[in-house]
């Protein structure tokens, strides 16, 4: 059978989009935000994007999409970054950034140290304000590296955008579960960050010995335009110089991938979320089975045990007053559950959450 024919069988050919695993991103169609739809804090909010701002006050969301050209193309969601208190501050920033583990790019069978294997990265933007604007990527191994890309947007316009970047011979990126990189888009940078002459737009750059600098300078200045918005959805980066149709997969593929970096325990209403024991009338340890090998051992940082309860042994449900993390694998997580009196020790518990609480097991980059 010819190679042809076994690519027809499997669903047809890249350019139709019918090879799946080509996207390297995760959540590019913005589809799954467990953490929420909306936040006015930097971090992360759609799964997988992480906001950073600096100055300039910024909310980010999941938006809904109804019509036009990304909804055209299948996508219903999309991320947008918001200006609600301008900056005119020469450090004021805004940016959204993915990092991706240096395994899956080390593996992804880009050749990244040679000038003659490429990557690409596709996807849908719209900005009110007109301009030039910049995707960045950042290496962490070794030395290290940053190559900027330029698009030009027309205001309150989507545009499909597509960047090619060849590797270089300098770049270094380890076998590894740890960051290898990054992917910004930047809707601005102030002239703290930036600088023509200080950059290059042609080539990988070192980062070490550099000023300030990452970025040429900003026509328009995002940060200091009142009610200004940046959106993105589509997010595609792939192996080679052309960029094919974006891969679109079911929602369940797509929550997994995402739930190797981080779940909420507690978004099961009223859901056991956990099986364990009381360790003492006011304590219990209680096993969280991950519903996935996550990156690493998980972290919890800051658990709302307001709403949780433990059901002992009768029953009965008894309120929790603290949750700390115990202890913790990539695949299960012990939790040690604080309630006022009521639980005796050896008997078997399980642990529930309201629909108000948050437990976020975190393994990010």
């Amino acid at each position: 059978m010819s190679q042809a024919r076994d690519l027809a069988d499997l669903g047809g050919s890249a350019s139709a989009g019918g090879i799946t695993g080509r996207n390297l991103i995760i959540n590019g169609a913005m589809q799954v935000a467990q953490r929420g739809t909306s936040d006015t804090s930097a971090g992360y909010l759609i799964d997988r994007f992480k906001a950073a701002h600096n100055q300039v006050a910024v909310t980010q969301s999941q938006q809904t999409l109804t019509s036009g050209s990304p909804y055209d193309s299948g996508f219903r969601h999309f991320y947008r970054l918001a200006n609600t208190s301008v900056s005119s501050a020469t450090n004021a920033y805004a940016e959204v950034h993915q990092i991706f583990e240096a395994q899956n790019i080390s593996q992804s069978g880009w050749n990244y140290k040679s000038t003659s294997s490429f990557i690409t990265i596709s996807f849908w933007a719209r900005s009110s304000l007109a301009g030039t604007y910049y995707v960045m990527l950042r290496t962490f191994d070794g030395t290290e590296y940053r190559r900027n890309l330029s698009f030009t947007l027309v205001a309150d316009t989507w545009t499909k955008v597509e960047v090619t970047t060849a590797g270089n011979s300098n770049l270094q990126i380890d076998n590894d579960a740890e960051s290898g990189l990054t992917v910004f888009v930047v809707p601005h940078y102030g002239t703290d960050f930036t600088g023509g002459g200080e950059v290059s737009t042609t080539d990988w750059y070192d980062r070490n010995g550099q000023s300030d600098a990452y970025l040429p300078n900003y026509a328009q200045n995002w940060s200091n335009t009142a009610s200004a918005t940046f959106d993105i959805t589509g997010l595609q980066l792939e192996v080679g110089q052309t960029a094919t149709p974006f891969e679109h997969e079911d929602f369940g593929t797509t929550l997994r991938k995402c739930q190797r970096y981080g779940f909420n325990i507690a978004e099961v209403v009223s859901g056991r979320v956990g099986v364990g024991h009381a360790v003492g009338s006011g304590t219990a340890d209680v096993l969280v089975n991950h519903p996935t090998t996550m990156r690493a051992a998980p972290t919890l940082p800051s658990p709302d045990a307001t709403g949780a309860n433990v059901t002992n042994v009768n029953g009965s449900n008894i309120a929790s007053t603290a949750i700390v993390l115990q202890s913790a694998t990539p695949n299960v997580t012990r939790l040690r559950v604080s309630v006022s009196s009521g639980l005796a020790a050896g008997n078997a518990c399980t642990l529930s959450f309201d629909a108000t609480d948050d437990a976020f097991l975190k393994a990010e980059l």
